[in-house]
């Protein structure tokens, strides 16, 4: 191994981890998660005066992880299960990394217990109606308002992930077969995934009549442009559906995502088979999307409503006990 100065060993190794990330073609938006947890453990390693990869192991790993579960936030709240749970992981991964390159011989965090966690129910859910209420508070006489429509009728159109449709390019979209190409989804795995025949009208309408107005030249493939031209970031589409959310006076969280959780539980309410909506929302386990038929309630209360003997007619009872 090679011996950089004992204060920046640990600081050295995990850029070098980063760096690996880079080359080995992991999503821009992990890497940035990785990033800042790295630099927490660094820090906290260094008010310690831990400065040494071999001062690093299990006691201390799991010191940690007691300051993570005690940790309190600006508002008094403690981590979220969740929270603590992806700081670890990124912790074990750094490790395993320092393993398979001989940096270190062994994990010092190989056995470390990782938080059980439950798998939660997406809290909001928008109806159709409620959908539609979002979408015409889009101002499609400008540029910009019909770009917000093209982008809210595509992320209801098939739940896209936003940072996939803020990689989205011009040459994606197959209007003839009316099919979408995600090259670089969750994990970068690519797929094809259907376009309702209202979002290609849409989308049609944006290429022809708005997209032309905010490319200046400065992307020329890029789908969905900002008014100067460039991609757009996942930060601004939060905020910007958020806003459209809120101006249609629906009092529930989230922006993006909460397209792709209402058309998962509005179409399996409709009877969609559960692995094409796997399929659709880019799942790469199906348990991932069972989590859907939690809360698409709908279809159940209608059977129970048939079937169940306490809903049946006094008439049909008797008719039965004749």
């Amino acid at each position: 191994m090679s011996r950089e100065t004992e204060a920046s060993q640990l600081e050295h190794s995990i850029s070098k981890y980063l760096e690996w990330m880079v080359v080995t073609n992991h999503s821009s938006t992990t890497i940035e998660v990785r990033t800042k947890y790295m630099k927490y453990f660094c820090e906290w390693c260094a008010e310690r005066s831990i400065e040494k990869l071999a001062e690093i192991n299990r006691d201390l790993i799991e010191r940690f992880q007691r300051t993570l579960y005690t940790y309190k936030k600006k508002n008094g709240k403690p981590l979220a299960a969740g929270s603590q749970y992806a700081r670890l992981s990124a912790l074990k991964m750094f490790f395993k990394y320092l393993v398979r390159q001989k940096v270190i011989e062994f994990s010092p965090a190989s056995e470390l217990q990782l938080p059980k966690l439950g798998k939660p129910l997406p809290k909001n859910i928008m109806s159709h109606e409620e959908v539609q209420s979002v979408m015409i508070q889009c101002d499609i006489t400008k540029p910009r308002g019909l770009r917000d429509r093209a982008i809210m009728e595509l992320f209801y159109s098939n739940g896209i992930r936003r940072f996939e449709l803020a990689a989205l390019t011009i040459y994606d979209i197959d209007f003839d077969k009316g099919n979408l190409m995600i090259q670089k989804g969750k994990g970068n795995k690519g797929r094809v995934v259907p376009i309702g025949e209202t979002s290609l009208k849409w989308l049609d309408k944006y290429l022809n009549e708005s997209r032309p107005k905010l490319h200046h030249k400065v992307d020329e493939i890029t789908l969905f442009l900002s008014h100067k031209g460039e991609p757009l970031t996942e930060a601004y589409l939060s905020k910007h559906i958020g806003k459209y959310i809120r101006e249609a006076g629906i009092n529930k969280s989230g922006a993006c995502h909460l397209f792709r959780h209402s058309i998962a539980t509005l179409m399996l309410d409709n009877g969609a088979d559960i692995r094409y909506i796997q399929e659709m929302l880019g799942h790469e386990s199906i348990r991932s999307t069972q989590v859907y038929t939690r809360v698409s309630i709908k279809s159940l209360k209608n059977v129970h409503e048939k079937t169940h003997p306490s809903n049946q007619k006094p008439e049909e009872n008797e008719a039965e006990a004749m």
